[in-house]
């Protein structure tokens, strides 16, 4: 019973450690128990088409956060449909302020201007990201419809943004990549290829006689000046 009772405590505490390294890798791993997050919430009021959850939020090239959830929501006053975006950030990053930049300071922020904007992150694939930076000049524009979170302000949507998406060639991109893949593969078929191997084959060769030449002159250091001595018998 003793020995029964002694296995079942140990593969009882093998259980457990498996299960806190688990979560010391989920923790630890991510990052996350050390860092202080903040959530908002910004509206959009146009397509944010490209946008995805888990793009990056970057604040003057520097990224800060993630894109949490996407959804929609219907504004009754202006009778149109807006687009909501939970992100998840560390204004706390800023360096050298006075005082905390993050919640609940970042009025403070927003009144000096902070506002975010749409902006290509992949040009090939159509993936945006959210980008923040002061704009003073443009006016704070906040909805409210949504409490949980504290909101910040975004920028007009620029029909830009999708009109460059739209010119990106990718129909002759991939031509182009197909074209040069059939060409390298008519260059690895072709005769020529055999010739390259043919005198590489004959290069190898002459640097390996070239070799055995040398060595033999490391040892008869002699022959530059006699010659190869020749054997008996010849």
């Amino acid at each position: 019973m003793i020995k029964k009772a002694s296995k079942t405590v140990i593969g009882l505490f093998v259980i457990g450690a498996v299960i806190l390294l688990l979560i010391a890798i989920m923790v630890f791993g991510s990052g996350m128990f050390f860092k202080e997050t903040d959530e908002y919430v910004l509206f959009f009021d146009g397509s944010v088409k490209g946008l995805s959850v888990g793009a990056p939020v970057i604040f003057r090239g520097v990224k800060i956060g993630n894109v949490k959830s996407i959804s929609l929501i219907y504004d009754a006053e202006s009778r149109n449909v807006l687009i909501p975006v939970i992100i998840d950030v560390e204004l706390a990053r800023v360096k050298g302020v006075p005082d905390k930049p993050g919640y609940p300071d970042y009025k403070t922020l927003v009144k000096q201007g902070l506002r975010a904007k749409l902006e290509i992150q992949n040009f090939i694939t159509g993936q945006l990201m959210l980008a923040f930076d002061f704009y003073p000049d443009n006016q704070e524009k906040l909805y409210g419809l949504i409490r949980k979170y504290p909101e910040l302000p975004t920028l007009p949507i620029s029909p830009d943004i999708f009109n460059v998406m739209n010119e990106i060639p990718i129909k002759e991109i991939s031509k182009n990549l197909e074209e040069s893949v059939r060409g390298i593969n008519r260059l690895v078929n072709s005769e020529g290829i055999s010739e390259v191997d043919k005198t590489l084959r004959e290069v190898t060769n002459s640097v390996r006689s070239f070799g055995l030449f040398m060595e033999y002159l490391e040892q008869h250091p002699e022959a530059l000046l006699k010659g190869k001595p020749i054997p008996k018998g010849e």
